[in-house]
């Protein structure tokens, strides 16, 4: 005996600021009330239970972070890693996905598996597997290294963009662009990559905040010779004495960028372009 499908929950106007109500107050409590106590730790001059708010207040832990040399040339070095990291991936994962979209061939599946293997492994696990494979090449505690490394955890997710994104190019377009005389190179940097920029711009987005905030990989890899802005974070949370007003003072540096990004990016990418950026995970 067939069942009729229970009829949908069709919202109303009515409904609306309760939905806001709950969708605010969710936002708060995960990501607002968590940052706000970052911002409290940053300026606290004494904490201590069962006071809510810190007792007194002080700049010397801002001060004190500004006035380290170590951390400014720790937030260069990660922002050119970040760099390097982001055109990297998006040079070898747009022909990789080209080939993945377009081309069938046989255990192709088994090609995608093993393409998101570095995202099912822990970071930590791979950074170990390939620190002896770094020693012997003289990569470790370098900055190629790390870039390497992050390579590995990147790419991945910039693959499986493109790849689900340049899937739906249609293929009249191609055949169109041959049939004019262009050849296969042609075709590609008049058709292909001008259709792929808003994935390219995604992807690198989410490539260029993951390998700026990354630590396990490059902490195996490339510390303490190589410090990333985590790294020095990671310095500050010592066994010796967690300093939690350094942390959090490190913590905004190392959000800052990132807000930065996302900002940006939504004031030059509509919705819809960010969407099919996205592709079909």
């Amino acid at each position: 005996m067939s069942h009729a499908a229970s009829p949908r929950i069709r919202f109303t106007p009515d409904d609306a600021p309760w939905l806001a109500v709950g969708l605010y107050g969710a936002l708060a409590l995960v990501i607002g009330l968590p940052l706000a106590m970052i911002v409290l730790w940053s300026f606290s001059d004494g904490w201590f239970p069962p006071a809510l708010i810190p007792t007194d207040f002080t700049l010397d832990h801002w001060r004190q972070i500004v006035e380290d040399r170590g951390l400014a040339e720790a937030a260069i070095r990660s922002v050119g890693i970040a760099f390097t990291v982001t055109l990297l991936s998006g040079i070898i994962a747009l022909p990789t996905a080209w080939a993945m979209a377009r081309f069938p061939f046989r255990m192709k599946r088994a090609v995608e598996l093993f393409i998101l293997a570095p995202l099912i492994v822990p970071g930590l696990v791979v950074a170990v597997g390939v620190g002896q494979l770094f020693l012997m090449l003289k990569l470790a505690y370098t900055v190629p290294g790390v870039i390497l490394v992050q390579l590995i955890g990147t790419l991945p997710l910039m693959i499986r963009l493109l790849s689900a994104s340049l899937g739906t190019i249609p293929e009249d377009l191609l055949l169109a662009a041959r049939s004019l005389g262009a050849s296969p190179l042609r075709s590609m940097l008049a058709v292909v990559l001008p259709l792929s920029v808003p994935t390219l711009v995604a992807g690198g987005l989410i490539t260029f905040v993951e390998s700026f905030q990354e630590f396990d990989m490059s902490f195996i890899v490339g510390a303490p010779l190589v410090e990333t802005l985590p790294i020095r974070l990671f310095f500050y949370l010592d066994g010796s004495g967690i300093r939690f007003t350094s942390a959090a003072v490190v913590s905004l540096i190392l959000l800052a960028p990132v807000l930065v990004i996302f900002v940006i990016a939504g004031r030059i990418m509509r919705d819809d372009v960010m969407a099919s950026g996205m592709g079909k995970l």
